[in-house]
């Protein structure tokens, strides 16, 4: 019972040999990955099954909208989480507190700006998009009803943040899948029981991600040996919320125009046809798993060296950067080797069609030693993060995505064009990203090494 206990509470990851604390860190948080990736299959495939393509398109368009309006939301989880770690592993009880109550008034203004502003601008938007007259009524209706529940998804990101900014990755991952198989019942329910539509799908992701950030809320309240979470605390701090924002924001921003880039290079991918769509479907998918080591340790690496920072051990901060990209290249090796010599039986998951499957293939074998590079950038990134040097993961992020990866595919697709491929070779989607994707861990190594991030005081 006390070793249950244990897990699920705060870790001093100050204390102990650097790569076990990280790998207890990484696990609960590398499987909450997983699961938050049959979460989203999951509603893809309720939807799909239960209303129709049409509905499908309906959710798959409003995403796009969703990502744009909820980047504020990113920054202060992010920006919390680095906080958060930074002055648990300093022992400051007050800033903590103080941080953590920010975090949440914050969370609860910025929620209360977007549930009144989300409905107003919902329609124009999807108009601007060229939505198609057959789903923007579904769209907006999703759309709607996630911005009137809007606080459910941002209290359980930020909570979920703050916990594990404490160390605590085990409750952030028995929650998610909490608010998973919740999800997934409600979503059946509202489909296919009430025929509620597209509109019983946002409603029970609402009503889901609610009761985790009550979950979350409860774990906090109960841990009151490190800080007090009561009405004092949850004053609004000029001074944190600067920080949080000027922390966090980045890594917001940087999704957001991660995003924008990828719809450019959507726009190549399209050109080429329906088959190389389909390929990039699935080859994303698979992607979307092997990636999740990457981000685990990256993410991890940025409490690691929070709370190092906040307790003043910069030599474990850089014993752990060490060893824990160490591991995280060995793991995305195996995974580069699996995908070499199992990749055709995790496509034919998704098709039997030959000609799809060679080409899927072909395209994953140039992707795949892409993988142990980009171990190497989320790993030296997370620990630039944690620091407190979140600009320079952006701006070389923001470079290697946005500058360096759309020229660099069109330039191909262009230098390419013959009878056969009018519009360029499609392998150029995929060289574009590995040439990113390995210059992009070059460049952070070498800042990195330049070592900016050591001279940064405790935010």
């Amino acid at each position: 019972m006390a070793a249950v206990r244990s897990l699920f509470a705060p870790k001093d990851l100050t204390q102990g040999t650097p790569w076990k604390r990280i790998l207890e860190f990484t696990i609960p948080m590398l499987i909450g990955n997983v699961v938050q990736q049959f979460y989203n299959t999951a509603d893809s495939i309720i939807v799909g099954r239960y209303i129709g393509d049409n509905a499908l398109a309906a959710v798959g368009s409003a995403f796009p909208i969703l990502n744009l309006l909820l980047v504020l939301f990113v920054g202060i989880s992010v920006g919390a989480g680095i906080i958060v770690s930074q002055y648990f592993g300093a022992k400051d009880r007050i800033q903590l507190s103080k941080a953590i109550g920010t975090s949440i008034t914050l969370t609860a203004l910025a929620s209360l700006i977007i549930m009144i502003v989300g409905p107003l601008v919902t329609k124009p938007l999807l108009m601007l998009l060229n939505t198609p007259p057959s789903i923007i009524d579904w769209c907006a209706d999703y759309l709607n009803i996630f911005f009137l529940g809007i606080a459910s998804f941002t209290f359980y990101n930020i909570l979920a943040g703050i916990l594990r900014g404490l160390g605590d990755s085990a409750s952030a991952l028995l929650f998610l899948f909490i608010s998973t198989v919740l999800n997934v019942v409600l979503d059946i329910w509202f489909v296919a029981g009430f025929d509620m539509g597209v509109a019983g799908v946002a409603l029970a992701t609402v009503i889901a991600q609610g009761i985790s950030a009550i979950l979350c809320l409860l774990k906090l309240m109960r841990i009151k040996d490190s800080f007090e979470l009561n009405w004092s605390m949850l004053k609004l701090n000029k001074e944190l919320s600067l920080k949080l924002i000027k922390l966090g924001l980045p890594s917001g921003l940087t999704q957001a125009i991660f995003s924008m880039a990828m719809i450019v290079v959507q726009s190549l991918t399209n050109s080429f046809g329906e088959l190389v769509i389909a390929c990039n479907v699935i080859v994303m998918r698979v992607d979307g798993f092997a990636m999740m080591p990457n981000f685990s340790f990256g993410s991890a690496l940025t409490t690691f060296t929070g709370q190092n920072i906040g307790g003043q051990r910069l030599d474990r901060v850089e014993e752990g950067a060490l060893t824990g990209t160490k591991i995280a290249v060995a793991t995305a090796t195996v995974i580069t080797i699996f995908i070499l010599l199992f990749g055709r039986y995790l496509i034919n998951i998704f098709t039997d069609t030959a000609e799809l499957v060679d080409l899927s293939m072909r395209m994953m074998r140039i992707l795949a030693f892409g993988y142990i590079a980009m171990a190497v950038t989320q790993c030296l990134s997370g620990v630039m993060r944690g620091a407190g040097d979140t600009i320079t993961p952006m701006w070389i992020s923001l470079f290697t995505t946005v500058a360096l990866r759309i020229p660099i595919a069109y330039g191909i697709a262009y230098v390419t064009r013959s009878e056969l491929y009018p519009t360029g070779r499609p392998e150029s989607i995929f060289i574009s990203l590995l040439i990113s994707w390995t210059l992009g861990a070059l460049i952070t190594f070498v800042y990195y090494r330049k070592g900016k991030w050591r001279k940064l005081e405790i935010q």
